[in-house]
């Protein structure tokens, strides 16, 4: 028997179990759907996590305090549980600048405070950053600008507003040059920045910047800072100047074992690559357990095809004291599973493209910088996948109608 018989004989048979093939193929296009919607969301959280890091030039590197000898995820877990690290100073700020390769870097500490102009006012996160900060980060002005080295040095009680922050205690009016109380202390508006959106849940438009000595002596009365951002002039020599730092500071800190810094030098390629690793080992965990779930449905094809065998040993039987053969009846069964299985990757590819494009809108009109990306590899995965579960799981029925015989499957009528 020719293939294109045996196909045509394949949507005969489903064509003839209509709300059977309909009630399958709905079940195998959600399973299929989940996986473009879920490969799409992965793309879109990359590129919404990606893009959050362009602030930082990519020869940037991060010192950050860590609990000495706590590891990762120990030294985490310490400092949100209270501990304090008090090692890294402007001094050891004012030393990294030293190193010929680094071009700019500053140090920074944060606080919450009330800042208040006129009768509004609202609870706010204070960033202390060094002057060279715009060296650095992208920092973008509406107007106005960042304050200067000098402003900081004086300890100057300058400000710069986050763009919401701005809105709420102006409005339309101009901030720049106008002075706004913090905690009950007055400080003089210089800039206002772009709108810049919300970062890892954290609102940067609900932010203010001052000068980072000026926020330790006025309000926090430390002179330690929570971290360094430093700015390499060649990113070509990155990797060296990291060393480099890595053993001023323990020089500084008289650290002579590696496992007890209290410090952790991270290069904005380094964060790049750990936030691609996790974003894509949950996208595969993520289509790993609905690829599971597809194999549940593959098993419910085979029931339905064992199914079809039975109601259709007549036929079988029939067939083959006509002269088919056994391979015939094994195509024929095995086109009717791939054909089913493949329609409802059909109607899942095109299901999850439209899902995946209400998620990337929702996301837009919430404020995230997502992406609307549908991959022709999700597309080949899941239509791949759906045809594989059906060859798979369409053999075993088959191989039974191939095998039955001819008179006792004429008996069962």
């Amino acid at each position: 028997m020719l293939l294109k018989d045996n196909i045509k004989l394949g949507f005969l048979s489903l064509w003839r179990q209509k709300m059977r093939t309909i009630l399958t193929t709905i079940a195998l296009g959600i399973g299929i759907a989940s996986v473009v919607i879920i490969m799409s969301a992965g793309a879109g959280l990359k590129h919404m996590v990606l893009s959050e890091l362009d602030i930082y030039n990519p020869n940037t590197l991060n010192i950050e305090v860590r609990v000495p000898g706590k590891g990762e995820t120990g030294s985490a877990t310490s400092m949100a549980s209270g501990v304090t690290i008090t090692t890294l100073k402007n001094s050891d700020m004012e030393e990294i600048a030293k190193n010929k390769n680094v071009e700019a870097v500053y140090s920074y500490v944060t606080s919450q405070e009330v800042i208040k102009y006129g009768s509004e006012k609202k609870s706010t996160i204070i960033f202390g950053y060094g002057a060279a900060a715009p060296k650095v980060e992208v920092l973008e002005f509406v107007s106005g600008g960042f304050y200067t080295e000098e402003e900081e040095n004086s300890l100057s009680q300058v400000i710069v507003l986050g763009y919401k922050i701005k809105d709420t205690l102006f409005g339309d009016d101009e901030a720049v040059g106008k002075n706004v109380y913090v905690g009950g202390k007055s400080f003089k508006v210089v800039g206002v920045l772009v709108e810049r959106g919300a970062s890892f849940g954290f609102d940067f438009d609900s932010i203010v910047y001052i000068p980072t000595r000026t926020l330790q002596k006025r309000f926090l009365g430390t002179d330690y800072v929570i971290g360094i951002n430093a700015k390499v002039i060649d990113i070509n020599k990155i990797s060296s100047v990291k060393a480099d730092i890595e053993y001023l500071l323990r020089d500084r800190h008289d650290i002579t074992d590696e496992e007890k810094d209290d410090f952790k030098v991270t290069s904005m390629e380094e964060i790049r690559s750990t936030m691609e690793t996790v974003v894509g080992g949950i996208t595969l965990l993520l289509v790993a357990l609905v690829c599971i779930s597809l194999i549940v449905g593959g098993v419910g094809i085979t029931n339905i095809m064992y199914v079809s065998v039975a109601e259709r040993t007549f036929e079988i039987g029939l067939r083959k004291a006509v002269g088919a053969k056994s391979k015939d009846i094994l195509w024929q069964f095995l086109f009717e599973a791939v054909i089913l299985t493949f329609a409802g990757g059909i109607v899942g590819v095109i299901l999850g493209i439209m899902i995946s494009y209400l998620v990337y809108y929702g996301a837009v009109s919430y404020g995230l910088n997502w992406t609307f990306s549908i991959s022709i590899f999700s597309i080949i995965l899941a239509l791949g996948f759906s045809t594989i579960v059906g060859l798979f799981f369409g053999i075993y029925p088959a191989r039974k109608a191939s095998n039955l015989d001819p008179i006792e499957a004429l008996r069962k009528e």
